[in-house]
Protein backbone atom coordinates (compact mmCIF):
# COMPACT_ATOMS: atom_id res chain seq x y z
CA UNK A 1 0.00 0.00 0.00
CA UNK A 2 0.59 3.16 -0.59
CA UNK A 3 -0.12 4.74 2.77
CA UNK A 4 -0.21 2.75 5.73
CA UNK A 5 -3.74 4.18 6.96
CA UNK A 6 -4.88 4.49 3.38
CA UNK A 7 -7.55 2.06 2.63
CA UNK A 8 -6.62 3.13 -1.03
CA UNK A 9 -4.76 -0.10 -2.23
CA UNK A 10 -3.42 0.31 -6.00
CA UNK A 11 -3.87 -3.17 -7.86
CA UNK A 12 -2.43 -1.44 -11.17
CA UNK A 13 -0.45 1.92 -12.27
CA UNK A 14 -2.80 2.23 -15.54
CA UNK A 15 -3.46 5.84 -14.04
CA UNK A 16 0.29 6.59 -14.18
CA UNK A 17 0.06 6.09 -18.08
CA UNK A 18 0.67 9.25 -20.23
CA UNK A 19 -2.51 8.86 -22.25
CA UNK A 20 -4.50 8.30 -19.02
CA UNK A 21 -2.91 11.82 -17.59
CA UNK A 22 -3.27 13.38 -20.92
CA UNK A 23 -7.20 12.15 -20.95
CA UNK A 24 -7.71 13.35 -17.45
CA UNK A 25 -6.11 17.08 -18.40
CA UNK A 26 -8.37 17.10 -21.34
CA UNK A 27 -11.57 16.16 -19.42
CA UNK A 28 -10.75 18.77 -17.07
CA UNK A 29 -10.21 21.61 -19.61
CA UNK A 30 -13.73 20.69 -21.27
CA UNK A 31 -15.40 20.47 -18.13
CA UNK A 32 -14.23 24.22 -17.03
CA UNK A 33 -15.03 25.08 -20.63
CA UNK A 34 -18.71 24.40 -19.85
CA UNK A 35 -18.92 26.13 -16.60
CA UNK A 36 -21.64 28.79 -16.92
CA UNK A 37 -20.58 31.17 -13.90
CA UNK A 38 -18.11 31.00 -11.08
CA UNK A 39 -20.11 28.62 -8.85
CA UNK A 40 -20.56 26.19 -11.27
CA UNK A 41 -16.68 26.25 -11.78
CA UNK A 42 -16.49 25.51 -8.45
CA UNK A 43 -18.70 22.55 -8.16
CA UNK A 44 -16.09 21.17 -10.58
CA UNK A 45 -12.70 21.77 -8.74
CA UNK A 46 -13.74 18.97 -6.36
CA UNK A 47 -13.71 16.29 -9.74
CA UNK A 48 -11.04 17.37 -10.89
CA UNK A 49 -8.84 18.09 -8.57
CA UNK A 50 -10.04 16.93 -5.08
CA UNK A 51 -8.64 13.73 -2.99
CA UNK A 52 -10.58 11.47 -5.68
CA UNK A 53 -9.56 13.24 -9.37
CA UNK A 54 -7.53 11.03 -11.51
CA UNK A 55 -4.54 13.21 -11.10
CA UNK A 56 -4.64 12.82 -7.47
CA UNK A 57 -5.08 8.78 -7.27
CA UNK A 58 -2.32 8.86 -9.81
CA UNK A 59 0.03 10.66 -7.83
CA UNK A 60 -1.11 7.73 -4.98
CA UNK A 61 0.12 4.83 -7.29
CA UNK A 62 3.79 6.23 -7.71
CA UNK A 63 4.47 4.18 -4.46
CA UNK A 64 3.53 0.96 -6.63
CA UNK A 65 6.46 1.81 -9.01
CA UNK A 66 10.14 0.63 -8.79
CA UNK A 67 12.36 3.56 -7.82
CA UNK A 68 14.07 3.72 -11.39
CA UNK A 69 10.64 4.58 -12.12
CA UNK A 70 9.47 7.16 -9.77
CA UNK A 71 11.18 10.26 -10.31
CA UNK A 72 9.77 10.19 -14.02
CA UNK A 73 6.21 9.38 -13.26
CA UNK A 74 5.95 12.20 -10.41
CA UNK A 75 7.29 14.67 -12.79
CA UNK A 76 4.42 13.75 -15.52
CA UNK A 77 1.80 13.58 -12.54
CA UNK A 78 3.34 16.95 -11.54
CA UNK A 79 3.02 18.29 -15.01
CA UNK A 80 -0.85 17.07 -15.33
CA UNK A 81 -2.38 18.59 -11.89
CA UNK A 82 -0.59 21.97 -12.71
CA UNK A 83 -2.01 22.21 -16.08
CA UNK A 84 -5.44 21.27 -14.83
CA UNK A 85 -4.88 24.51 -12.22
CA UNK A 86 -4.22 26.67 -15.00
CA UNK A 87 -6.81 25.74 -16.26
CA UNK A 88 -9.19 26.26 -13.69
CA UNK A 89 -7.63 29.65 -12.83
CA UNK A 90 -7.43 30.76 -16.25
CA UNK A 91 -11.57 29.91 -16.70
CA UNK A 92 -12.63 31.56 -13.14
CA UNK A 93 -11.01 34.61 -14.51
CA UNK A 94 -12.21 34.93 -17.80
CA UNK A 95 -15.86 33.86 -15.72
CA UNK A 96 -15.64 36.63 -12.97
CA UNK A 97 -14.49 39.19 -16.14
CA UNK A 98 -17.41 38.27 -17.58
CA UNK A 99 -19.59 38.63 -14.73
CA UNK A 100 -18.11 42.39 -13.68
CA UNK A 101 -18.70 43.10 -17.54
CA UNK A 102 -22.78 41.88 -17.23
CA UNK A 103 -23.05 43.73 -14.11
CA UNK A 104 -21.56 47.22 -15.47
CA UNK A 105 -23.50 46.77 -19.02
CA UNK A 106 -26.93 45.95 -16.32
CA UNK A 107 -26.22 49.08 -13.66
CA UNK A 108 -25.64 51.07 -16.94
CA UNK A 109 -26.56 55.21 -15.87
CA UNK A 110 -27.28 57.10 -18.90
CA UNK A 111 -26.29 60.62 -17.89
CA UNK A 112 -27.66 62.28 -21.17
CA UNK A 113 -31.36 61.36 -19.49
CA UNK A 114 -33.09 64.81 -18.51
CA UNK A 115 -32.33 65.18 -14.56
CA UNK A 116 -35.15 66.92 -13.49
CA UNK A 117 -37.73 63.99 -14.38
CA UNK A 118 -39.32 62.97 -11.65
CA UNK A 119 -40.98 66.10 -9.57
CA UNK A 120 -38.03 66.43 -6.52
CA UNK A 121 -38.91 66.76 -2.99
CA UNK A 122 -38.63 69.34 -0.44
CA UNK A 123 -37.44 69.94 3.56
CA UNK A 124 -39.97 70.16 5.65
CA UNK A 125 -40.52 73.69 7.50
CA UNK A 126 -40.13 71.90 10.78
CA UNK A 127 -36.95 70.49 10.14
CA UNK A 128 -36.19 74.37 8.54
CA UNK A 129 -37.27 76.36 11.37
CA UNK A 130 -35.61 74.04 13.88
CA UNK A 131 -32.30 75.01 12.59
CA UNK A 132 -33.08 78.44 12.32
CA UNK A 133 -33.98 78.41 15.98
CA UNK A 134 -30.74 76.32 16.67
CA UNK A 135 -28.91 79.02 14.48
CA UNK A 136 -30.23 82.10 16.50
CA UNK A 137 -28.90 80.67 20.12
CA UNK A 138 -25.75 79.65 18.66
CA UNK A 139 -25.51 83.48 17.57
CA UNK A 140 -26.22 84.00 21.32
CA UNK A 141 -23.54 81.83 22.66
CA UNK A 142 -25.32 78.86 23.38
CA UNK A 143 -24.86 74.77 22.37
CA UNK A 144 -27.15 72.89 20.38
CA UNK A 145 -27.18 69.91 22.85
CA UNK A 146 -29.41 66.08 22.03
CA UNK A 147 -30.15 62.92 23.93
CA UNK A 148 -32.01 59.99 23.08
CA UNK A 149 -35.51 59.79 22.25
CA UNK A 150 -36.28 56.51 24.50
CA UNK A 151 -35.71 57.87 27.57
CA UNK A 152 -34.85 56.73 31.43
CA UNK A 153 -37.62 57.26 33.48
CA UNK A 154 -35.53 58.99 35.75
CA UNK A 155 -34.17 61.60 33.48
CA UNK A 156 -37.56 61.93 32.06
CA UNK A 157 -39.17 62.43 35.44
CA UNK A 158 -37.22 62.10 38.96
CA UNK A 159 -34.46 63.97 38.07
CA UNK A 160 -37.24 67.25 36.73
CA UNK A 161 -38.52 66.79 40.89
CA UNK A 162 -41.36 64.50 39.09
CA UNK A 163 -41.56 61.68 41.28
CA UNK A 164 -43.60 58.61 41.05
CA UNK A 165 -46.73 59.78 43.25
CA UNK A 166 -46.96 63.13 41.80
CA UNK A 167 -49.86 64.28 39.93
CA UNK A 168 -48.25 65.98 37.04
CA UNK A 169 -46.54 62.38 36.14
CA UNK A 170 -50.13 61.14 35.40
CA UNK A 171 -50.61 64.19 33.22
CA UNK A 172 -47.60 63.67 30.80
CA UNK A 173 -49.81 61.08 28.42
CA UNK A 174 -46.78 58.80 28.70
CA UNK A 175 -45.67 55.92 26.22
CA UNK A 176 -43.92 53.57 28.33
CA UNK A 177 -41.52 50.95 27.01
CA UNK A 178 -42.70 47.43 28.04
CA UNK A 179 -40.21 45.14 29.96
CA UNK A 180 -38.99 42.36 27.54
CA UNK A 181 -40.15 39.66 29.86
CA UNK A 182 -43.31 41.70 29.90
CA UNK A 183 -43.29 41.65 33.94
CA UNK A 184 -44.24 44.46 36.03
CA UNK A 185 -42.22 47.06 37.64
CA UNK A 186 -40.79 47.18 41.02
CA UNK A 187 -42.70 50.11 42.34
CA UNK A 188 -45.96 48.31 40.71
CA UNK A 189 -46.23 50.06 37.25
CA UNK A 190 -47.64 48.73 33.94
CA UNK A 191 -43.81 48.12 33.09
CA UNK A 192 -40.87 47.11 34.32
CA UNK A 193 -38.22 48.59 31.54
CA UNK A 194 -37.81 51.86 33.36
CA UNK A 195 -38.04 53.39 29.79
CA UNK A 196 -40.53 55.78 28.16
CA UNK A 197 -40.43 57.85 24.91
CA UNK A 198 -39.82 61.34 26.32
CA UNK A 199 -42.31 63.23 27.28
CA UNK A 200 -40.40 66.72 26.64
CA UNK A 201 -36.94 67.41 25.58
CA UNK A 202 -36.25 68.57 29.22
CA UNK A 203 -34.20 65.17 29.91
CA UNK A 204 -31.70 66.02 28.05
CA UNK A 205 -31.09 69.49 30.46
CA UNK A 206 -30.95 67.29 33.36
CA UNK A 207 -28.14 65.09 30.95
CA UNK A 208 -26.58 68.16 30.40
CA UNK A 209 -26.17 68.99 33.98
CA UNK A 210 -24.81 65.61 34.81
CA UNK A 211 -22.06 65.88 32.31
CA UNK A 212 -20.62 69.48 32.69
CA UNK A 213 -20.02 72.05 35.31
CA UNK A 214 -21.60 75.62 35.28
CA UNK A 215 -21.47 78.05 33.18
CA UNK A 216 -24.01 76.11 31.19
CA UNK A 217 -26.03 77.32 27.83
CA UNK A 218 -27.91 75.25 26.00
CA UNK A 219 -30.66 74.76 23.23
CA UNK A 220 -32.45 71.62 22.99
CA UNK A 221 -34.94 70.91 19.46
CA UNK A 222 -36.37 67.62 19.18
CA UNK A 223 -38.75 65.10 18.59
CA UNK A 224 -41.32 63.98 21.98
CA UNK A 225 -44.24 61.90 22.32
CA UNK A 226 -47.61 62.18 24.08
CA UNK A 227 -50.51 59.35 24.04
CA UNK A 228 -52.65 61.93 21.92
CA UNK A 229 -54.91 61.47 18.59
CA UNK A 230 -53.68 63.41 15.76
CA UNK A 231 -56.60 65.87 14.99
CA UNK A 232 -56.33 69.38 14.05
CA UNK A 233 -54.46 70.63 17.31
CA UNK A 234 -52.60 67.50 18.49
CA UNK A 235 -50.58 64.86 17.92
CA UNK A 236 -48.94 61.82 19.47
CA UNK A 237 -45.27 63.11 18.10
CA UNK A 238 -44.43 66.32 17.89
CA UNK A 239 -41.53 69.02 18.66
CA UNK A 240 -40.15 71.03 20.95
CA UNK A 241 -37.31 73.45 21.42
CA UNK A 242 -36.10 74.38 25.01
CA UNK A 243 -33.34 76.28 26.86
CA UNK A 244 -31.34 76.15 29.69
CA UNK A 245 -28.71 78.51 31.55
CA UNK A 246 -27.01 78.08 34.82
CA UNK A 247 -24.88 80.20 35.90
CA UNK A 248 -23.49 82.67 38.45
CA UNK A 249 -26.26 85.27 38.94
CA UNK A 250 -28.77 84.29 36.77
CA UNK A 251 -32.22 86.15 37.36
CA UNK A 252 -35.56 85.80 35.99
CA UNK A 253 -34.81 89.66 34.45
CA UNK A 254 -32.04 87.50 32.20
CA UNK A 255 -34.84 84.73 30.95
CA UNK A 256 -37.60 87.67 29.91
CA UNK A 257 -34.79 89.21 27.83
CA UNK A 258 -33.68 85.95 25.96
CA UNK A 259 -37.29 85.08 25.51
CA UNK A 260 -38.08 88.99 24.65
CA UNK A 261 -35.05 88.72 21.18
CA UNK A 262 -36.18 85.11 20.88
CA UNK A 263 -40.15 86.36 20.08
CA UNK A 264 -39.15 89.06 17.98
CA UNK A 265 -37.22 86.99 15.62
CA UNK A 266 -39.47 84.43 15.23
CA UNK A 267 -42.32 86.85 15.04
CA UNK A 268 -41.00 90.36 13.63
CA UNK A 269 -39.58 93.36 15.58
CA UNK A 270 -43.45 94.56 16.58
CA UNK A 271 -43.76 90.56 18.55
CA UNK A 272 -45.39 91.51 22.16
CA UNK A 273 -45.35 88.76 24.99
CA UNK A 274 -47.12 88.75 28.33
CA UNK A 275 -46.29 86.43 31.48
CA UNK A 276 -48.26 84.76 33.88
CA UNK A 277 -47.84 82.74 36.87
CA UNK A 278 -47.75 79.04 36.32
CA UNK A 279 -46.29 75.74 37.89
CA UNK A 280 -44.12 73.75 36.49
CA UNK A 281 -42.19 70.67 38.72
CA UNK A 282 -38.70 71.75 37.32
CA UNK A 283 -38.87 75.54 37.33
CA UNK A 284 -39.58 77.71 40.55
CA UNK A 285 -41.03 80.30 40.24
CA UNK A 286 -42.45 79.49 37.39
CA UNK A 287 -44.40 81.02 34.17
CA UNK A 288 -46.32 80.97 31.13
CA UNK A 289 -45.76 83.06 28.03
CA UNK A 290 -48.10 84.54 25.29
CA UNK A 291 -47.54 86.33 21.86
CA UNK A 292 -49.69 89.07 20.60
CA UNK A 293 -51.13 88.14 17.26
CA UNK A 294 -52.95 91.18 16.14
CA UNK A 295 -53.40 89.14 12.81
CA UNK A 296 -54.87 85.86 14.27
CA UNK A 297 -57.37 83.99 11.96
CA UNK A 298 -60.28 84.48 14.89
CA UNK A 299 -58.88 88.00 15.19
CA UNK A 300 -56.14 89.95 17.15
CA UNK A 301 -55.52 87.74 20.56
CA UNK A 302 -52.99 86.63 22.84
CA UNK A 303 -51.48 82.94 22.04
CA UNK A 304 -50.00 80.81 24.67
CA UNK A 305 -46.34 80.19 23.53
CA UNK A 306 -44.65 78.23 25.65
CA UNK A 307 -43.60 77.88 29.71
CA UNK A 308 -40.75 79.26 31.68
CA UNK A 309 -38.81 79.96 34.76
CA UNK A 310 -36.22 79.29 37.18
CA UNK A 311 -34.19 76.45 37.39
CA UNK A 312 -35.43 74.44 40.54
CA UNK A 313 -32.74 74.02 43.29
CA UNK A 314 -34.59 70.56 43.61
CA UNK A 315 -33.24 69.70 39.93
CA UNK A 316 -30.26 71.46 40.53
CA UNK A 317 -29.21 69.40 43.78
CA UNK A 318 -30.03 66.29 41.84
CA UNK A 319 -28.04 66.83 39.01
CA UNK A 320 -24.99 67.64 41.13
CA UNK A 321 -25.12 71.43 41.39
CA UNK A 322 -25.34 73.62 44.46
CA UNK A 323 -28.21 75.85 44.25
CA UNK A 324 -26.45 77.99 47.08
CA UNK A 325 -23.75 79.12 44.17
CA UNK A 326 -25.36 78.42 40.92
CA UNK A 327 -28.57 79.62 39.02
CA UNK A 328 -30.88 79.06 36.16
CA UNK A 329 -33.35 79.29 33.98
CA UNK A 330 -35.14 77.30 31.82
CA UNK A 331 -37.78 77.44 28.76
CA UNK A 332 -39.54 75.79 26.01
CA UNK A 333 -42.14 75.44 23.60
CA UNK A 334 -43.46 73.92 20.58
CA UNK A 335 -41.96 74.03 17.48
CA UNK A 336 -45.06 72.85 15.91
CA UNK A 337 -46.89 75.61 17.46
CA UNK A 338 -45.40 78.20 16.30
CA UNK A 339 -44.57 77.43 12.70
CA UNK A 340 -48.74 77.37 12.94
CA UNK A 341 -48.71 81.00 14.41
CA UNK A 342 -46.31 82.09 11.90
CA UNK A 343 -47.88 80.94 8.89
CA UNK A 344 -51.49 80.43 9.82
CA UNK A 345 -51.66 76.67 9.76
CA UNK A 346 -54.76 75.49 10.95
CA UNK A 347 -54.35 71.86 11.07
CA UNK A 348 -51.60 69.71 12.35
CA UNK A 349 -52.54 66.99 9.97
CA UNK A 350 -51.09 68.97 7.19
CA UNK A 351 -47.62 69.00 9.44
CA UNK A 352 -47.99 65.26 9.20
CA UNK A 353 -49.15 63.97 6.20
CA UNK A 354 -45.91 64.30 4.26
CA UNK A 355 -47.55 65.83 1.23
CA UNK A 356 -44.42 67.45 -0.65
CA UNK A 357 -47.67 70.37 -1.72
CA UNK A 358 -47.74 71.89 1.88
CA UNK A 359 -43.58 71.95 2.02
CA UNK A 360 -43.61 73.98 -1.41
CA UNK A 361 -46.32 76.06 0.22
CA UNK A 362 -43.38 77.48 2.24
CA UNK A 363 -40.60 78.25 -0.17
CA UNK A 364 -38.64 74.88 0.85
CA UNK A 365 -38.96 73.15 -2.78
CA UNK A 366 -35.19 73.21 -3.10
Amino acid sequence: MSYRNDPYDPKQVALLDQRALDDAVEAAGKAFAAAADPDALTALRHQHLGDRAPVSLARREIGALPPAAKSDAGKRVNEARRAIESGYAARREALEREHAERVLAQERVDVTLPYDRRPRGARHPLSTLMEQISDLFVGMGYEVAEGPEVELEWANFDALNIPPDHPARGLMDTFHIAAADGGPAADGGETGSGLVLRTHTSPVQARTMLTRQPPIYVVVPGRVYRTDELDATHSPVFHQVEGLVVDRGISMAHLRGTLDHFARSMFGEQARTRWRPHYFPFTEPSAEFDVWFPEHRDGPRWVEWGGCGMVNPRVLRACGIDPEVYSGFAFGMGIDRTLMFRHGVSDMRDMAEGDVRFSRAFGMGN
